[in-house]
C-alpha cells in the first residue's frame, strides 16, 4: 500500500519543480474515476484493494497537481496506515477461507472473523472519509482547500466530488458481499483468528482511527478557512446518501450480473477493456520472445557455447577414460597369468 505511491513521495521531493498542473490534474482524475469505476465490479478481494489504491493515487496526484504537497503527503500518511490494515484483513480473510478471494463466497465473515471483520469495517468507512477517523482529515482539508481555489472549474469540482462517491460505493459494495450475503463457505471451512495477526493489526487499527487527528494537530498547520455550512455539508450528505442506495442497490440487484449484459457497463467495469490491451496485445510479442528463448538463447547459443562445449568434452573424457580402464585390466590380467606361469616353474 506503501510503494506504489512511491512516485507521489517522488514527486512531492520535488514539489518546487511542479506548479499548479492542470494536466496533471486530468490524469489523476481519470485514473481515480477509471479505477474506482472499475473496483465496482471487480469480484477479487486483493483486486478492489489493489484498485482501491489506484484511486486513491490518482487522489494524491490530484492534489498534488494543485500545488498542496504537503496535503499530498499528509493523506499519503493516513493511507498508508488504513490500506494496510485492510489488506492484513483481507490476507486474514483468504486464509480462513481456504485461499479464496472471489468475494462471492467469502460471506458471514463476521462470524467466525469478528476481529478482522471489525477492523474491515473501521478501514473502510476511513477510506471513505467517515468523520473523525483517519481518512477523513485529509479530505477533510483537500475538499476545503479545492474550493477555496479561484482556478478550480466545473470539471474539477465533478471529478474531486465522482471520486469520494466510488470509494463510498466499492466500499459498501464490499462489505456486502462480506458480511451481509449469506453465501459464503463458513460451514465446509474452519474459520479461526490467531493473536499472531491479531497484535498487530490492533496496533494498526489504533494509528488508523488517530493518526489522522494527531498528524493535523500537531505535524500540520491550522489553515483559516471560511467556507459555508452547505459546501461543508454537502460531501458528507452526498456520501451517506449514496451509502444507502448502494446498500439497497446491493440488495435488489447484482452488479456483476449487470456489467456481463450490459455493453457500455461491462466497457466501463473491465476500466476501458483494460485487459484486452494488457493482454491480447502483447501476446504476440510474448510468443515471439519465448520462440526466441527456446531456439536462439536456450537452442543454437547453448548448443554452441558453454553446454555444447560441455557435452562435447564430456563425451570425449568419458571415450578416453573407457580405454583407461580397459588397459589396467588388460595390465592386472597379464600380471596375474605371468604370476601363475611363475609359480607353475617353481
Amino acid at each position: 500500500s506503501t510503494l506504489v505511491t512511491a512516485g507521489v513521495y517522488l514527486l512531492i521531493r520535488f514539489h518546487d519543480l511542479l506548479c499548479v498542473n492542470n494536466f496533471m490534474f486530468i490524469i489523476g482524475s481519470f485514473t481515480m474515476f477509471m479505477s474506482g469505476l472499475g473496483a465496482n465490479f471487480e469480484m477479487d478481494l486483493k483486486k478492489i484493494i489493489a484498485l482501491s489504491t489506484l484511486s486513491q493515487l490518482g487522489v494524491m496526484m490530484m492534489i498534488l497537481s494543485l500545488g498542496l504537497w504537503e496535503l499530498a503527503f499528509f493523506h499519503l500518511l493516513s493511507h498508508a496506515l488504513f490500506k494496510s490494515l485492510l489488506f492484513l484483513c483481507a490476507g486474514v480473510f483468504i486464509h480462513s477461507m481456504g485461499d479464496i478471494q472471489d468475494i462471492r463466497f467469502l460471506g458471514g465473515m463476521e462470524t467466525g472473523c469478528p476481529a478482522s471483520s471489525f477492523f474491515f469495517v473501521a478501514c473502510s468507512l476511513s477510506l471513505c472519509g467517515f468523520p473523525f477517523l483517519s481518512g477523513f482529515y485529509s479530505k477533510e482539508y483537500y475538499f476545503s482547500e479545492s474550493y477555496m481555489m479561484l482556478n478550480m472549474n466545473f470539471f474539477m469540482y465533478t471529478a474531486i466530488i465522482m471520486g469520494t462517491l466510488f470509494t463510498v460505493t466499492y466500499s459498501v459494495r464490499l462489505g456486502y458481499y462480506l458480511f451481509f450475503k449469506n453465501l459464503g463457505l463458513k460451514s465446509l471451512v474452519h474459520l479461526e483468528e490467531h493473536m499472531v495477526m491479531i497484535a498487530p493489526m490492533s496496533v494498526l487499527f489504533i494509528t488508523a482511527v488517530s493518526a489522522g487527528s494527531a498528524m493535523s494537530w500537531f505535524y500540520f498547520p491550522s489553515y483559516l478557512v471560511f467556507l459555508s455550512s452547505f459546501f461543508k455539508l454537502s460531501v458528507l450528505f452526498l456520501v451517506l446518501t449514496f451509502f444507502m442506495i448502494m446498500y439497497q442497490l446491493m440488495i435488489i440487484l447484482d452488479l456483476y450480473i449487470l456489467a456481463i449484459t450490459s455493453k457500455w457497463i461491462h466497457f466501463l467495469g473491465t476500466m476501458w477493456f483494460m485487459p484486452l490491451l494488457s493482454t491480447y496485445m502483447i501476446s504476440p510479442s510474448l510468443h515471439l520472445g519465448r520462440q526466441l528463448i527456446k531456439f536462439v538463447d536456450q537452442g543454437w547459443v547453448e548448443a554452441v557455447g558453454a553446454q555444447g562445449s560441455y557435452y562435447l568434452l564430456s563425451k570425449k573424457s568419458s571415450f578416453f577414460d573407457y580405454f583407461f580402464w580397459l588397459n589396467i585390466k588388460s595390465y592386472l590380467v597379464i600380471f596375474l597369468m605371468f604370476s601363475v606361469f611363475i609359480i607353475i616353474l617353481i
